[in-house]
């Protein structure tokens, strides 16, 4: 819910993103803080700032830096298995999203046989 959030925030430019050089150089969320913000994000300014710091600044930024020191080392030939994995993986969350909290193995298990349509693998 955040980063929709946040994107329509910067959809309507309440916010926007820059770079800030350096060594290394990170992104600083800007725009009006105001009400709004508190409105729409249900947390204090410096909440959004936190999270904001930690999804773009480290998650996001440290996802590159491991794809570049893997594929430094092993080039590009496991790019699309990694990108199919995220994809699969990416589609099991979503789904658990819309369904609540259930075992893992179930939700795994499930689309399992959703794509071999019904047949058990087993």
């Amino acid at each position: 819910m955040f980063l929709e959030n946040l994107k329509a925030l910067m959809e309507s430019k309440d916010l926007w993103v820059e770079l800030r050089p350096g060594e290394p150089g990170y992104m600083v969320l800007k725009g009006t803080y105001g009400e709004k913000i508190h409105k729409t994000f249900h947390m204090t300014r410096q909440g959004v700032r936190w999270r904001f710091q930690r999804l773009f600044n480290h998650v996001y930024v440290e996802a590159f830096e491991t794809i570049l020191m893997i594929e430094k080392t092993f080039g590009t030939q496991l790019r699309e298995h990694a990108i199919q994995i995220s994809k699969e993986r990416y589609t099991l969350r979503q789904e658990a999203l819309r369904h609540g909290f259930q075992d893992a193995r179930r939700l795994v298990e499930e689309a399992a046989d959703s794509r071999t349509h019904g047949q058990v693998t087993r």
